[in-house]
């Protein structure tokens, strides 16, 4: 036995099965391996779905595929015989592409952006429209979306040819979705496998083979992953019954709560539900010591297992969760982190994050803070149980991960990133000197004021995203949103103008919202985009879902569920409103409307345009956004308020009678002349409080210095020259 199949082995295997990104690795498995190395369990973790994207997308992998959809006869339309007279092409770019969109080949970018390399098929359609929708964009950006299109085509041809379940971030995701009844999903896998599965089964068995493990935790955040975690779990239980195995994550935490179906445990041993670190814990304790002298026997954590035929939740254990400051350092080793791939999918601006660039994954606090939204899951444990890290922890885990993947970016996954602990992280990364670029979620609070915006983007904050939902007051007060429209309108104007990109999650079809608030909602949202204070926003249909205050009491709300025997999955509820109103009719229209809003374009369109059926007039005055923004709320300047410095330290020319600070920035410069004793003492100041000593001074401590050797310290503070400083970077925080 090889001494590097030894190093392999491992007690635990983690999977995340087919598919979730193509350009980075979904954080759950590194969470869980960072926790078990705290415990000296040993684990070992894998991505299949990039795994399988790469067999796939690969000169061999296409060969293959081309010679399978061509035995089986179904390449039938246009589009799939256009792609298939080209398939040499296709293969002979296939591998360069792949390494130009990992970025290991940056000199195929021109030759892509200059429009004559790749094939095109369908997908290349939109490209009339590129340059309108992308802008002047740069020639990577340019070739990565072109080679996106390609891929694309590929996957079109997949799906039309030899697996219609094939998608890029998803497998089979219909067979997932609001599966009342197992009976669909178990018929699938009682069939032959599929093409795709005959690339993920063989990748999966050399990983039981090089690892050994005895308990195999899969992963499953989405519907999109459900099938192929049971397909390899029934691998694993038909080709190695000895291995147990389990399923956690997003999907049954939210859909498997009530599952009665026995068969499901004919694939799993057990499921998990919310925090996998102490129920994994305690798995691993009861398959390495199954008897009564272990004092976790039979002892579980929130976990659904078969006990004398039925579904037993076993949740006797009394141990308690551990806080966050407990579970370690997410761990991404054992992941082809050099392999994922960058894309560019839509001239979406926060979209385009999600797809473009790897960004490590971690979380600033567990749980939601507000906790009070009523179309949101909060009776459910990700959202309700609140619990924020403290933020030179977070930088350690920053420095940490930094360290082990190379990367610099981060992409804190919270619900809604608690403003103060935001600023807290802002200042630690400042006082460490670390540069790091990353972005969150966020509720649209009145304390993120222009200056903490400022104070952000110092510390590398690039984007931020936000529910605005339904951009009418009285809905948002129905979904106890805890903001205005504008309250939202004053704090995206924050974010912009500090530099920080702003994203907006957009509701409609709430219960009781009529046409008219419908179409008001998006003269809301024209405003705010052809102001510029939004940049990137989506629409959603709103979803009903049973763990919502909305499911569990609809018809407070007018609604009225239609309900279905569970065996399987619960969280969607199909239902009626009472209105009556068919909200599918304004998808299309709200989409195509923002769409051209993101592009500075149809502004000046009335909003009839974008629909192909009568709507009322708006009822919002065309200057109600500006009239909002013109009117911001006062930021009172208590005693208590922190003042920080974030510029370098001014140069400092000292002449007779006067003292010269000269200031800089990035983007600019200024002088401030003083005599010669408060010009002394401002520069001591700046010097006290800047943001990398790690002291920051209240107002009030600050007014009771200046008192201390001067007078009138509201004519200072309030001059031109403390006006000039504090648009150098004196905030108040």
């Amino acid at each position: 036995m090889s001494k590097h199949f030894l190093l392999n082995r491992a007690d635990l295997l983690l999977l995340t099965p087919p598919f979730t990104q193509l350009n980075t690795p979904y954080p759950a498995t590194a969470y869980l391996k960072g926790f078990l190395n705290t415990k000296n369990i040993s684990a070992y973790q894998a991505d299949l779905g990039i795994e399988v994207i790469l067999a796939l997308f690969s000169g061999e992998g296409l060969e293959a595929m081309f010679a399978h959809a061509e035995k089986e006869g179904h390449i039938s339309t246009d589009n799939s015989l256009r792609i298939f007279s080209l398939k040499k092409v296709y293969v002979r770019l296939i591998d360069p592409v792949i390494l130009f969109l990992q970025g290991k080949n940056p000199n195929l970018a021109r030759q892509i952006a200059a429009g004559n390399l790749l094939p095109r098929a369908s997908r290349f359609d939109q490209t009339d429209d590129l340059e309108w929708a992308f802008g002047n964009m740069g020639i990577q950006d340019k070739a990565k979306h072109l080679a996106t299109l390609f891929l694309e085509d590929i996957a079109d041809f997949i799906k039309e040819t030899t697996d219609e379940n094939f998608g890029f971030s998803r497998y089979a995701e219909r067979l997932g979705q609001s599966a009342n009844s197992f009976d669909e999903l178990y018929g699938q896998l009682m069939g032959p496998p599929t093409y795709i599965d005959q690339i993920t089964l063989p990748l999966l068995k050399n990983k039981l083979e090089k690892v050994q493990p005895k308990l195999v935790c899969f992963s499953v955040p989405f519907p999109g992953n459900l099938y192929s975690a049971f397909r390899c779990a029934q691998f694993i239980k038909t080709n190695y019954p000895q291995i147990k195995t389990a399923m956690g994550g997003g999907f049954p935490n939210t859909e498997l709560r009530s599952v009665t179906d026995i068969r499901v445990f004919d694939f799993f041993d057990y499921i998990t539900l919310d925090d996998g670190e102490l129920p994994i814990e305690l798995l691993y304790s009861n398959i390495k010591n199954p008897t009564a002298s272990n004092p976790d026997f039979n002892f579980y954590k929130r976990t659904l297992l078969l006990e004398n035929e039925a579904v037993l939740y076993n949740n006797f254990s009394l141990r308690k969760d551990y806080p966050q400051e407990k579970t370690g350092t997410p761990d991404y080793s054992d992941l082809l982190l050099d392999q994922y791939i960058s894309v560019i999918e839509i001239a979406n601006p926060m979209h385009s994050l999600w797809s473009d660039g790897r960004w490590n994954k971690l979380t600033m606090a567990h749980g939601c803070y507000w906790g009070k939204c009523t179309f949101c899951d909060i009776s459910l444990d990700y959202i309700g149980n609140y619990q924020p890290v403290a933020a030179k922890l977070l930088v350690d885990r920053m420095e940490t991960i930094i360290a082990q993947t190379g990367e610099q970016g981060f992409h804190f996954v919270d619900e809604a990133a608690p403003p103060v602990l935001m600023r807290e992280l802002a200042l630690e990364i400042i006082r460490r000197g670390i540069t790091v670029s990353w972005w969150t979620n966020i509720r649209f609070e009145k304390s993120f004021t222009f200056d903490l915006c400022r104070l952000l983007q110092a510390a590398g904050c690039i984007a931020v995203s936000g529910g605005l939902e339904v951009a009418s007051n009285r809905l948002l007060d129905l979904i106890q949103k805890g903001v205005t429209v504008e309250q939202v309108a004053q704090v995206t104007r924050n974010f912009t103008e500090a530099g920080i990109m702003v994203h907006a999650y957009l509701m409609y079809a709430y219960p009781t919202q009529t046409v008219q608030e419908t179409v008001d909602s998006l003269e809301m949202v024209r405003q705010l985009f052809e102001l510029g204070v939004l940049q990137s926003g989506f629409w959603h249909q709103f979803a009903l879902t049973a763990h919502s205050p909305v499911g569990m009491d609809p018809a407070a709300y007018g609604v009225t569920p239609e309900l279905a025997e569970i065996t399987f999955a619960n969280n969607d509820v199909a239902f009626t409103d009472q209105t009556g109103i068919d909200h599918n009719q304004f998808s299309y229209g709200l989409k195509k409307s923002l769409f051209n809003f993101m592009h500075d374009i149809g502004f000046d369109f009335p909003l009839q345009d974008w629909f192909d059926f009568e709507i009322p007039e708006t009822t919002v005055a065309p200057d109600f956004i500006e009239r909002a923004l013109e009117d911001p709320a006062q930021y009172e300047l208590k005693p208590s308020t922190k003042l920080i410095w974030i510029g370098p330290q001014p140069i400092i020319t000292r002449q007779e009678k006067e003292v010269i600070l000269s200031l800089h920035n990035q983007t600019n410069s200024t002088e401030i002349i003083l005599d010669t004793d408060r010009g002394n003492w401002l520069a001591g100041l700046l010097e006290q409080i800047a943001a990398g000593t790690g002291t920051a001074i209240t107002y009030g401590e600050i007014e009771k210095l200046y008192n201390q050797h001067f007078s009138e310290f509201l004519t200072f503070w309030y001059g031109e020259e403390m006006e000039a400083v504090r648009a150098m970077g004196l905030l108040k925080i």
